[in-house]
């Protein structure tokens, strides 16, 4: 696939175009601050950008304004965000839209190889992708919630759902059947009062906007 990453950092972005060209995508573009993201993203038409939330010229979120103004000129771009710290609000942001193809991953997840391809291509193909800490902190300190009322099963259920992974790698993971993982994704729905929804990137965005709200 074709890809454009922003990143200011120049050994962690060179690092992603060896990476990159090593699994075997193109790297149709490298940008190194703010400004010259959005020219990159237009001009190049990528399968999928690759941005750090904050760049140059402020290092405030350059990036992630960058992302938002090239996925409304772009509809359905593929974008997976980089961010240093874990920054609830900048995850919340990116998936306010309720569209496809977003990830919101730490810097530190660049290195694990195998995880970082395999959210890069989960997000080209319109998936979600969300970093495991950003996770923990969209369900941690919602005291007085539905989600108290979940079982610890349903929560991991819950937790790798909102990653993006499938009923397949969910019941994997957890070393349970498929047809539990289903039994556990419909109570966790009847539990927070969503009604059932498609697998993929729908079903993560529902549970994670209820989060976010409650």
């Amino acid at each position: 696939m074709r890809v454009v990453i922003a990143e200011d950092n120049a050994l962690l972005r060179e690092g992603l175009v060896l990476l990159l060209t090593s699994a075997g995508h193109e790297v149709a573009g490298v940008v190194g601050s703010g400004p010259e993201i959005l020219p990159a993203l237009l001009g190049r038409r990528p399968d999928i950008a690759v941005l750090d939330v904050r760049m140059p010229p402020s290092f405030r979120d350059e990036g992630l304004r960058a992302a938002l103004e090239a996925r409304e000129r772009l509809p359905g771009l593929p974008v997976l965000v980089l961010s240093q710290y874990v920054e609830e609000s900048y995850a919340a942001e990116l998936l306010g839209g309720g569209a496809r193809g977003v990830g919101y991953l730490l810097k530190d997840r660049v290195g694990c190889v195998d995880e970082f391809l395999d959210a890069l291509e989960r997000v080209a193909r319109g998936g979600t992708a969300l970093d495991p800490e950003v996770v923990t902190e969209l369900m941690t300190g919602r005291a007085g919630s539905p989600l108290d009322s979940l079982t610890p099963r349903e929560r991991e259920v819950l937790r790798l759902m909102a990653e993006g992974h499938d009923n397949t790698t969910i019941a994997r993971t957890l070393v349970i059947t498929e047809r539990s993982v289903s039994k556990h994704i419909g109570n966790v729905f009847l539990k927070l009062g969503l009604p059932p929804s498609d697998s993929g990137h729908r079903r993560v965005l529902a549970v994670l906007a209820y989060l976010r709200h409650a």
